[in-house]
């Protein structure tokens, strides 16, 4: 049986838009005509692996498509990685060429690695050749984490989880050929560039893409005939803080079919502020690198704020305590890890096996390091990482995560994040990190520890309190809780 191609759409393609940048626009008949030609040149190049400078331009959606048309594994690269990550990234990886935007000015470390920029118009009559269609289990991407347990792993990605992930989505969705997807969100990782261009293109739809998220271009793409917008938490905060001053914002995201939050739980309080201003919902899903989606609240289904809904089409999913042992019971106090398998998994770590037989479990289970609860209707809570949001105080285990949700409910808190620090007589106690409202006169921890306590348990309240002018963050909105210091406590 011959591989179902990726992209259907580019096989016989038409002049529906499939992507915009900006004031830059192709069809999908254009994009077969440029990733096509430069697939053939892949191909005819020998080339076995490309990287590929992924700034937010149609040259890197060229890029990327060009290489899975080729079969040829893609590596994308962050722009901002430093000296340091970028060299490792490529010596670990070891690509052949690196697909560039004209013009882009690429660091020293680059400087060994073979350039080509990449076309986004071809001549008329240039030959395109059929695309390669390789086995599901061939690497179409090879994904790098964060390194922030130690130098990046690359995450080799198979055909068959892109394919997987996207088709579950879709099914979750209703996302269909007829969708207008819209974000502004990087694209050298999963949620912009698999999920946010592969997944219209997969579908026959088109992405525009922002260049540089801001609320006026949200606002102008979804009056302007987009369906779906695709954010993390911190363009959802920045939407919600405008929406009282952006009637027009206000009417693009009430006319919206879906508006998805993902790469960090969205807080419960911006939830309901975009709720109640535009009676649409932002739902949730959860996914890593290593498994790409695992669940999300569906569309036809309840987008209950604090929950990433239920797991995708064909992937399963399990809590596991700390022996291994799973977990069947639901409710706050059920916390176990999160384990997944399903065609969503990657296959390996580039040059690391060691650290792929430690991922998983027995019977082909990942480890994903999370941990959450469980609703009874199965309904999936992440309540953080187990290295860093797993708090185990007076024999409780208690997860950060809704511990932040609750510091945030409150209004003299305008970011809250929690750790746990060595306690002598609890083994760990609650600490809590805030971005107050108002620096000039921030809540007491004896407020916030009441707060808490009325709305969880007493146990989860915090007992001390870092006060802070921002929280750290990454590129994709995630608190660097590594890096948070202590510049005042308050005890």
């Amino acid at each position: 049986m011959e591989p179902e191609p990726l992209f259907p759409a580019l096989t016989a393609p038409g002049d529906a838009p499939a992507l915009r940048f900006g004031d830059r626009e192709l069809s999908y008949a254009q994009l077969a005509a440029s990733a096509g030609a430069l697939a053939g040149h892949l191909a005819g190049a020998g080339a076995t692996r490309v990287a590929v400078w992924a700034t937010p331009a149609l040259e890197t959606a060229v890029g990327v498509v060009a290489a899975l048309l080729a079969g040829v594994p893609a590596v994308p690269l962050n722009p901002r990685s430093g000296e340091r990550e970028l060299a490792h990234i490529l010596g670990d990886s070891e690509p052949s060429l690196v697909l560039t935007a004209p013009g882009d000015d690429l660091p020293p470390a680059l400087g060994a690695v073979a350039r080509l920029d990449v076309a986004t118009t071809v001549p008329p009559g240039t030959a395109v050749p059929a695309p390669r269609e390789m086995s599901p289990a061939a690497p179409a991407l090879i994904v790098y984490t964060s390194g922030t347990t130690g130098p990046p792993k690359g995450v080799v990605l198979p055909r068959r989880a892109l394919s997987a992930t996207l088709d579950a989505l879709a099914d979750a969705w209703r996302w269909t050929g007829d969708d207008v997807l819209v974000h502004g969100l990087p694209l050298f990782h999963v949620h912009g560039l698999i999920l946010g261009v592969l997944g219209p293109l997969r579908r026959g739809g088109s992405v525009r893409h922002l260049g540089r998220f801001s609320t006026e271009g949200v606002a102008r793409e979804l009056a302007g005939g987009a369906t779906m917008l695709f954010g993390v938490p911190t363009m959802y905060h920045r939407i919600a803080e405008a929406l009282p001053d952006e009637p027009g914002l206000v009417k693009a995201l009430a006319g919206a079919r879906l508006l998805v939050s993902g790469s960090a739980a969205l807080p419960v309080h911006d939830h309901e502020r975009i709720a109640s201003a535009t009676g649409r919902r932002v739902i949730e899903r959860y996914g890593m690198s290593e498994t790409l989606m695992n669940t999300s609240v569906r569309a036809d289904g309840e987008a209950r704020a604090g929950t990433v809904g239920v797991p995708l089409p064909g992937v399963e999913l399990r809590l596991v305590d700390e022996a291994g042992q799973e977990i069947s019971g639901t409710g706050p106090e059920a916390v176990g890890e999160i384990q997944v398998r399903g065609p969503n998994l990657f296959t390996e770590y580039l040059n690391r096996p060691d650290a792929t037989a430690e991922a998983f479990a027995e019977g082909g289970w990942f480890r994903t390091g999370d941990m959450a609860v469980r609703d009874p209707d199965g309904y999936v809570r992440i309540v953080g990482r187990k290295a860093t949001d797993l708090i185990k105080s007076g024999g409780y285990k208690i997860g950060a995560g809704e511990i932040e949700n609750a510091l945030l409910e409150h209004e003299g808190v305008r970011e809250a994040a929690v750790t746990g620090e060595p306690d002598p007589d609890l083994g760990e106690r609650v600490v809590a990190w805030i971005v107050p409202a108002d620096p000039g006169a921030p809540p007491s921890l004896a407020v916030l520890a009441d707060h808490v306590a009325s709305r969880l348990a007493p146990h989860k309240r915090p007992r001390v309190l870092h006060l802070l002018d921002a929280l750290p963050r990454n590129d994709m909105g995630k608190v660097l809780k590594r890096g948070l210091t202590t510049p005042t406590a308050r005890p």
